[in-house]
């Protein structure tokens, strides 16, 4: 059994494996008291009054208590994280990180955007952790990247993966907990998904560019698929070929 989770854990990609070990680390260690969660959640006065700039990044560690909720979540960033980064990211390890910084910019500037807002300012003045919220962006992205796979929520039903957002987000209203962690993820999901997928197909321009720096960071393997031997391909029929 040890050696299954062993073997399990080191064949996860460099990124998923090293966002999930930060997140057990740092949540066990505020179970244990170990680590304050105070010195760790999201404000902007001591970010900017008090120069603490590692909240910016600490905040997106923190699963808060170790119950089944956090379980729900480890699930989710074991799971989707691993499988964005070996499929839709294979062989581009530096564009994955540089979509996990694009979230947490994003929902970090929502935040404090919406804490200027007078009618939205108290509730998101509750929001002080975005762990949950990065984590609902990256199984966002999966379900639009792989819209018709058939999924089943706890053997009650059966829909298409392009609506787990969804049923997720009405499961958290179901059992008490606030809707805006789920949304923030959604808005920053469908926000990189729109810059990277749908506004290069409409306008030929791509504004997500992964930054040199990050490049040099990763020695990005490339991705080879192989031919099976003895397989021949069919010539295109004549029509395909002259058409009008």
């Amino acid at each position: 059994m040890a050696q299954g989770v062993e073997e399990w854990y080191k064949q996860m990609p460099i990124i998923t494996r090293s966002y999930l070990t930060a997140a057990v680390v740092t949540t066990v260690g505020c179970s244990l008291d170990i680590i304050s969660p105070y010195s760790l959640y999201l404000n902007p006065t001591l970010v900017v009054k008090q120069h603490q700039y590692w909240r910016l990044f600490t905040n997106f560690l923190y699963f808060r208590k170790m119950d089944l909720d956090f379980m729900f979540h480890m699930f989710f960033l074991a799971r989707y994280c691993k499988l964005l980064e070996e499929n839709s990211f294979r062989g581009k390890t530096a564009d994955f990180l540089y979509m996990l910084l694009f979230g947490a910019t994003v929902l970090t500037g929502i935040v404090l955007l919406g804490g200027m807002i007078p009618y939205l300012s108290a509730s998101f003045a509750k929001i002080i952790f975005l762990s949950n919220s990065l984590t609902f962006m990256m199984v966002y992205l999966w379900s639009k990247q792989n819209p018709y796979i058939h999924m089943s929520f706890l053997g009650l039903f059966t829909f298409t993966a392009a609506y787990l957002p969804w049923v997720l987000l009405g499961f958290s209203v179901l059992v008490g907990a606030s809707p805006w962690v789920d949304l923030l993820g959604m808005i920053a999901g469908h926000a990189y998904y729109f810059l990277s997928e749908v506004y290069p197909r409409m306008t030929n321009r791509r504004p997500l560019k992964t930054p040199g720096f990050l490049k040099a960071l990763f020695a990005d393997e490339p991705v080879v698929v192989a031919r099976p031997e003895n397989v021949r391909f069919a010539a295109a029929p004549f029509d395909e070929i002259h058409q009008d």
